[in-house]
């Protein structure tokens, strides 16, 4: 089974109309895929992409290519939770989470209510994402931090950009 690929702005690309009509309001249609991708513009934005008929099959491919983004909130992470297997990598390697409880860099699993503000934590035997706000990639100045993904053994966290 192949592992599957990294959403990136040359994936957007290919599905948009290729036109560089300037419609979005962006100078060309990779500019608009690399801000599509980094969820500072929407897709419904590329306006020919859903009125021409020659698009439709596009429109379709690209919408279920971009959902993840929709997921993602403002950091770009998802958290499939049937995929985790509560080993808590996540809660203990957060940057985040260790300068908001430092116990949690020394692999001691904290509950929700011991402090709310961490951003992981294992509840019943899976990982939770609490407060997404707290997370490095959220608030400027926003950091490429992926720490949680790089060391989630089954690849339950990936980050989209």
């Amino acid at each position: 089974m192949s592992e599957k690929k990294r959403l990136n702005a040359m994936m957007i690309y290919k599905l948009l109309p290729q036109t560089n009509c300037r419609i979005c309001g962006e100078p060309n249609c990779m500019a608009f895929a690399v801000k599509l991708l980094n969820r500072s513009v929407e897709l419904k934005q590329c306006t020919p992409l859903f009125e021409e008929e020659q698009y439709a099959e596009k429109a379709e491919k690209l919408k279920e290519l971009v959902a993840p983004l929709e997921l993602a909130k403002e950091t770009g992470i998802i958290l499939e939770e049937e995929k985790c297997i509560g080993c808590g990598n996540c809660v203990v390697c957060c940057p985040a989470n260790a300068a908001i409880a430092p116990e949690t860099s020394g692999g001691k699993g904290i509950k929700d209510e011991t402090n709310p503000d961490l951003i992981f934590i294992v509840e019943k035997g899976v990982a939770k994402i609490c407060k997404l706000e707290k997370c490095r990639r959220y608030e400027p100045p926003r950091t490429s931090c992926r720490v949680c993904e790089i060391l989630c053994p089954t690849k339950a966290i990936e980050i989209l950009q």
